[in-house]
């Protein structure tokens, strides 16, 4: 069965933004062309008096979609397009309101504008956002209290977005659970809209005025100024990287663009026969539920693909605009449909932090059964209908406002400080001292020798009096090398090498792979020290040293392949390189969707094999480096919580060594003779139950990796395994 997976990245995590039912009344938004007198008064007042049912229909279509998706409902696996079908609503509306003004009045005046997008949505978010700071402090646990506080702040301040978009490609943040307010980004999105586009549309303004052009053609060409060079930009930086390119503004305007272009030349479209209006809101629906069941993570998104449901959005709202009911009004022009519509902003923001404090709650790995998600699902319609009908609509309506725009503007301040204060509130809960005491001896993996490595009686104690590094530094406790990361981003093709020791050295080592091989860094650059020797690292996050296609993100990592033909190249030509030493945590190659567990881990057997035996062939010896167990939960956090029952935090050997690259390596280093491997795990799993600290040393940093401080006590361990191991 699916379950819901709380994700960080690539995450179609969908989130939306959008206009109340108010801001709904229109068949055509009045053409701008009306202050110059193309469109009668009667026209503008008739084209606004009719409520756009169907549009508050498709706002409930795109947000059931987004709920269905973060469930992990089956048949919904593309349901974080829903967030695009808000984008083009918003573009439209918003354009639309524009349109209106400019057609009665002749100008744009951009504090009552603002003023109105202020009232509509802040105080919502505000109301959340103070709710995400009491749950982070009463329910996730303290190690991740820091994160959550800067990713509250910059919810408030709408740039979350770009905190998104640099934590997708950060190694550091590339295992870290995902935030109660990551559905914020879109918001974000719409927030820097607003900004942009009403000063674009009072330049195109003024360009008219100056030189005496077409309105309507104005408009539209300062709508492709902007929507064109975005639709561009977003299908190259998905093609070279899609996590930044998923959540950034500059690959998202052009949706908003396509409801923008919409709205300006809507009073055309009433002309279109009726069957036509039929056609295009039947395709237009089509095309957003062929999205929504075919589209997964592994499609590139947004670039192309977001072409499906943006311009299905686009029809469906062109067909609303022939003033007569079509037959995609028999979907979405219901009251149940009208209903959900209404509350689609405030259930948007409500059900994702329910589900992550669920998951946090409930969960395993972050994850949560279909049923429990559904769940927490529905219930979020309580709370998102007290904002609504308590917060959302009463301010958005106050009179006050109406008459004092400039009142609008201290509600901004107001709402937007209570997010930051909200954040500092949770960053000042942080403990700013170590959790254990400072003092004492911290030997790490030096206190099993004098224990053999599968003594029971050598069980670790179940509290400690110092624990190094302190749980709340765990995640920072980076493996480097000469005090340089030494290690590629997930993004990105070049081959980035850093070299360690003296360039005549007897002995040259390079040291491959994933994130695995990278956190033995520290000890690699002390046996370099002791013994002269020289190191070099050609080492990508979530990349092992393999031929096929790797999974990442559900998709295959077409970066980790272009890097891989240039590493293998790099290592057969450098005639210098002795010994090359290899980790990695994958053990399944991909192959596809649809292909089995068994096939996929057959296939990368295979193909490390043969990576292996070139390299051979070529005169280098390879060294496996066999991958350590794989904790079944976060071991930080179980700690942090368990600090005087560490034993809570074991977790069986058998299963942790099953979870990680070891089978794989195991598999296809039996019968290759001339390939040597090291295994340390008995002096970091020494026994059936794999401890959480060693010697007061904690042992994991993140998800399956180790503490650089724990890889620096195990340093004498892995001297003798590699020594063993040279021929």
């Amino acid at each position: 069965m699916r379950r819901f997976r709380a994700r960080r990245r690539q995450e179609p995590t969908n989130q939306m933004r959008y206009s109340s039912a108010t801001d709904v009344p229109q068949v055509v938004p009045p053409p701008i062309e009306a202050a110059a007198g193309r469109v009668t008064e009667s026209e503008r007042r008739t084209s606004s008096q009719r409520f756009r049912g169907d549009i508050q229909g498709l706002r409930a279509v795109a947000v059931l979609a987004v709920l269905g998706f973060h469930t992990g409902m089956p048949l919904l696996s593309g349901g974080f397009v829903g967030v695009d079908v808000f984008f083009v609503i918003s573009g439209f509306l918003i354009t639309g309101l524009i349109d209106r003004e400019i057609g009665r009045t002749g100008r744009l005046r951009l504090s009552r504008f603002w003023a109105r997008r202020v009232r509509r949505l802040l105080p919502a978010t505000a109301v959340v956002l103070v709710t995400v700071g009491a749950m982070t402090l009463l329910v996730l646990p303290m190690t991740r209290w820091s994160s959550v506080a800067w990713d509250i702040a910059t919810s408030a301040l709408y740039v979350v977005n770009w905190r998104l978009a640099d934590q997708s490609v950060s190694y550091l943040a590339s295992d870290d659970a995902p935030s109660p307010v990551q559905h914020y980004w879109s918001l974000a999105v719409e927030e820097q809209f607003y900004i942009v586009w009403p000063l674009m549309i009072l330049l195109v303004l003024w360009l008219q005025r100056r030189y005496r052009l077409p309105l309507t053609r104005a408009m539209l060409t300062g709508i492709a100024a902007i929507g064109v060079p975005s639709f561009i930009w977003s299908i190259v930086l998905t093609k070279t990287s899609p996590g930044p390119a998923y959540f950034v503004s500059t690959t998202r305007l052009w949706e908003l663009a396509i409801g923008g272009a919409l709205a300006i030349l809507a009073h055309r479209i009433p002309r279109l026969p009726a069957v036509w209006a039929h056609l295009l809101g039947v395709a237009g629906l089509t095309a957003i539920v062929l999205a929504v069941v075919t589209f997964d993570a592994a499609t590139p998104f947004p670039g192309i693909a977001a072409l499906v449901p943006t311009l299905g959005a686009a029809a469906v709202i062109a067909a609303g605009t022939v003033g007569r009911r079509t037959i995609s009004d028999l979907v979405l022009d219901t009251p149940i449909m009208r209903d959900i519509g209404t509350l689609s902003y405030s259930l948007y923001l409500w059900h994702w932090p329910l589900l992550i404090g669920a998951a946090a709650m409930w969960g395993e790995d972050n994850e949560l059964p279909v049923t429990i998600a559904v769940t927490v699902v529905g219930f979020s319609v309580v709370p998102a209908w007290l904002t609504h009908r308590l917060v959302e609509a009463p301010i958005h309506r106050a009179k006050v406002f109406v008459r004092l725009p400039g009142w609008a503007a201290v509600l901004g301040v107001v709402c937007t400080a209570i997010g930051v204060a909200t954040a500092v509130i949770v960053s000042l809960a942080v403990p700013k001292q170590p959790s254990y005491a400072v003092g004492g001896e911290a030997p790490g993996a030096a206190v099993l020798d004098a224990i053999p490595a599968q003594d029971p009686d050598g069980r670790p104690a179940d509290s400690v009096d110092l624990l190094v590094p302190d749980v709340l530094a765990a995640r920072e406790d980076l493996a480097t090398l000469g005090g340089e990361p030494c290690i590629s981003e997930l993004e990105g093709t070049e081959l980035e090498a850093c070299s360690y020791g003296p360039e005549d050295a007897d002995v040259t080592m390079a040291l491959v792979g994933d994130s695995k091989a990278h956190q033995w860094l520290p000890a690699f650059q002390r046996i370099a020290d002791e013994r002269g020797w020289r190191i070099l690292t050609y080492l990508k996050s979530a990349c092992p040293l393999a031929r096929v296609d790797i999974k990442y993100e559900d998709r295959a990592n077409q970066d980790c392949a272009e890097y891989n033909e240039t590493r293998y190249d790099r290592l057969h030509e450098l005639e210098s390189i002795d010994y090359v030493v290899t980790s990695q945590v994958a053990s399944q190659a991909y192959l596809g969707p649809n292909e089995s567990q068994r096939e996929q881990t057959d296939a990368m057997v295979e193909d490390l094999r043969r990576t292996w035996t070139g390299l051979e062939d070529a005169g280098r010896q390879v060294i496996v480096l066999v991958d350590n167990p794989n904790p079944e939960h976060e071991v930080i956090e179980c700690v942090a919580e368990h600090g005087d029952e560490l034993s809570a935090c074991a977790f069986p050997r058998a299963i942790g060594a099953e979870r990680g690259g070891a089978p794989a390596q195991l598999a296809a280093l039996e019968g290759l003779d001339g390939v040597s491997s090291v295994d340390v795990n008995d002096y970091i799993c020494p026994g059936d139950m794999c401890p959480a600290v060693i010697g007061n040393v904690l042992i994991y940093r993140r998800g399956s990796h180790l503490t650089a401080t724990y890889v620096d006590s195990l340093t004498p361990r892995l001297d003798e395994a590699l020594i063993a191991a040279m021929r």
